[in-house]
Formats: C-alpha cells, structure tokens, sequence
C-alpha cells in the first residue's frame, strides 16, 4: 500500500537517509577505483597489442603544478612531416590515476598540417599523463609527463 507516493513502511526520515547514503557511496567511488600504470599499459596493448612505442617525437604540455583537478589543459604535439607518405595518424592520451585510464583520442590526416591537439581533463590526482601517437606507417611514439594535483578532480 502506498502513502502519499512513498511505498508503504517508507518514512520520510528512511527516505532521506537512503539518499545520504547514496550520495556519500558516489562521492566516495572515484577516490575507490583508479587506474594504475599497469591499466594504462593494458589499455596501449589493447589498441596496438605488442607493438613497442618510442620515446620522442610526442611533446606534452601541461602545468606541471595544477591548483584545480577539474580542468587541467594539455596541449599535445607530435614531430612530423604530415605528408601524403608519412603523418600522424591519431593521439591517444591516457591518465594513470584516474578510474578510466583512456581520457581521449585524437584523429589526423595529412589535410591537418601540424599534429597538434588541445583540450582540458579532468584529473583524480597527482598521476602521469601518457600521449602515444601512431602514424601512417605504424610506428608508435610515446611521451609521458607528472602533473601535481592539489585540490578538486575527480577526488583530489
């Protein structure tokens, strides 16, 4: 039997607290589940299987201090001739510390002249941010850099 569109038994007080417990559960998961380095590599194995990427070539620029883990901008850029016979096919990047370790991935053609990207994430916490970059003739590059978190994120 239902009372005043509540189930029947459902205080108002049990209702409430229900909710409290649930916001407190959501606020709490992110800080529970992050990814490890180990997540990130299994992540790049996924895409290009045993495939070894080189360092070089690939330039993150991020602040290495961020104040607010909300919005942490990055700009990628990848060397590269962005020929018909030799360009930056796609930019994956990948954080090594928050609950999915995959954040974006970017796409290129020859059309687009510079292998650079742009965009702001979110961050958990103090952790690596990995960019590999795959050009048309298969080759992997990899760069990787610290970024400190000090406050906000996704749970820092």
């Amino acid at each position: 039997m239902r009372q005043g569109g509540r189930p029947a038994g459902a205080t108002r007080r049990r209702v409430l607290a229900v909710g409290a417990l649930g916001g407190i559960v959501a606020a709490l998961a992110p800080r529970l589940a992050v990814a490890k380095p180990e997540d990130v590599a299994a992540a790049i194995k996924k895409l290009y299987g045993d495939k070894k990427a080189a360092d070089g070539k690939v330039k993150l620029e991020m602040p290495q201090i961020a104040e607010n883990g909300n919005v942490v901008p990055v700009t990628v850029s990848v060397e590269s001739a962005m020929t018909d016979a030799d360009y930056v096919k796609a930019v994956h990047l990948f954080a090594e510390g928050n609950p999915i370790p995959a954040v974006a991935t970017f796409y290129f053609t020859p059309l687009c002249g510079k292998a650079v990207c742009s965009t702001r994430i979110r961050m958990a916490a103090t952790q690596n941010i990995v960019a590999v970059a795959e050009t048309s003739k298969g080759e992997l590059y990899t760069g990787k850099t610290e970024v400190k978190v000090t406050i906000g994120g996704c749970g820092g």
